[in-house]
């Protein structure tokens, strides 16, 4: 008989009513086009969002969030659909338990 593995609870979002952490990798033309600042102001308009943006040298931008999951999916879903500045051509996540730490939003 053959069980199927559970599902890997960082690739998965979470289940409706829970917290989460999501950490994103945006690829395009994302950086000096004022990406951090929108994304920064996006999470603080949605609401209990805590975490950070940031330039990676390798020119894409990273995006850590904890806090409700439907809320972090909003903000995945504005870095993949939305009116971005740039170009955004990919977007990589990863969800995962909340590991706290962080008092807001933040640029880094």
């Amino acid at each position: 008989m053959s069980r199927l593995a559970p599902p890997d609870p960082t690739s998965a979002e979470p289940p409706p009513g829970t917290s989460a952490r999501l950490t994103v990798w945006v690829r395009g033309r994302v950086q000096g086009v004022g990406f951090r600042w929108f994304t920064r102001a996006r999470a603080l308009a949605i609401g209990e969002l805590k975490g950070f943006v940031l330039n990676l040298e390798d020119g894409r931008v990273q995006v850590v969030a904890e806090g409700p999951g439907d809320r972090c999916e909003r903000l995945l879903q504005w870095l993949r659909e939305g009116d971005t500045p740039g170009t955004v051509v990919g977007v990589t996540e990863i969800w995962a338990t909340p590991r706290g730490g962080y008092a807001a939003f933040t640029i880094r």
